[in-house]
């Protein structure tokens, strides 16, 4: 591994993602030099966490690390690497470097996150399903946190339809949540992708899982939501999409659901577009790829 990915590799073991002041650093100088500054003591007496994140570097070894990853089966894939999903940097705190098991080629390709509760109706399951389909039969690529629920539907409507799906872990790659997908994710691995900012072994922690929301909405062109309760996880995907110039799109459900009120809300509030076919999902992201083909 280069200097870079070693440096990228030990601040992701060190670092927790989403952080804009560590990912500022690394912007405007590298990687290779913020590792540097942080053993030379250059931060101490700064906020951040400076003291605390050095002294973890200095208890980590550069090879175990890679002898990890090499060992989890997964690749580092790094903004130097031809597969790092670029739309990743529109992000204020990109990640420093992903871990991909499968086909990392996929994060480079036009993709549609879909996102959802946790505890949806037969409806929003079905929904879910039909559109992540139908979106991959249009050789669009469906992202998504792999969570139960909408998540678990959107992935399995794709592979359904022989479509490539990018689940984003809120855990390492050994340590997959839930582990009742496990079998899932063991599929997605053969023919989609699995991705995480953190180092193999990190267990699933509850903040993790917002922290990773920013990642599936700046992979995405869009994210829809498919069900969700006026307070939900999904609604801060659907925030992070917007704060990044993404499309939001929302699907309608009964008047009476509680399960739908988070889309409703969205739509309400104007955060939203609401969509009820994958005609009006295309007919909102084909002009963003033609853009983006055209420059």
């Amino acid at each position: 591994m280069s200097e870079d990915e070693i440096a990228r590799l030990l601040l992701m073991a060190s670092i927790e993602g989403g952080s804009p002041f560590w990912s500022k650093e690394v912007r405007e100088q590298s990687a290779t030099q913020v590792v540097e500054l942080l053993l030379s003591g250059f931060y101490t007496g700064t906020k951040n966490s400076a003291e605390k994140i050095t002294s973890h570097i200095k208890t980590l070894n550069p090879e175990q690390l890679v002898n990890e990853i090499e060992s989890s089966n997964s690749q580092l894939i790094t903004p130097s690497h031809s597969n790092w999903p670029v739309q990743v940097e529109d992000l204020l705190a990109p990640p420093f470097g992903l871990l991909v098991r499968g086909d990392s080629t996929l994060l480079t390709e036009p993709s549609i996150a879909i996102v959802g509760s946790r505890n949806p109706t037969s409806y929003g399951i079905r929904i879910a399903g039909e559109f992540a389909a139908g979106i991959a039969d249009r050789d669009w690529v469906v992202a998504s946190g792999g969570a139960y629920g909408i998540d678990t539907a959107a992935h399995k409507g794709a592979l359904a339809a022989e479509g490539g799906t990018i689940v984003v872990l809120g855990s390492g790659i050994n340590q997959k949540y839930p582990a009742g997908n496990e079998r899932l994710f063991a599929e997605i691995e053969v023919t989609g992708a699995l991705v995480s900012e953190v180092l193999p072994s990190v267990h699933a922690h509850p903040a993790r899982f917002l922290i990773r929301n920013r990642i599936i909405a700046s992979l995405s062109r869009a994210t829809l939501v498919v069900e969700a309760a006026y307070r939900s996880g999904s609604l801060r995907t659907a925030r992070d999409a917007a704060e990044i110039m993404r499309v939001v799109m929302a699907t309608p459900g009964s008047i009476t659901s509680p399960s739908s009120e988070g889309c409703h809300r969205l739509i309400a509030n104007n955060e939203a577009v609401l969509v009820s076919s994958v005609g009006d999902v295309m007919e909102l992201v084909l002009p963003l790829n033609d853009a983006r083909m055209a420059t």
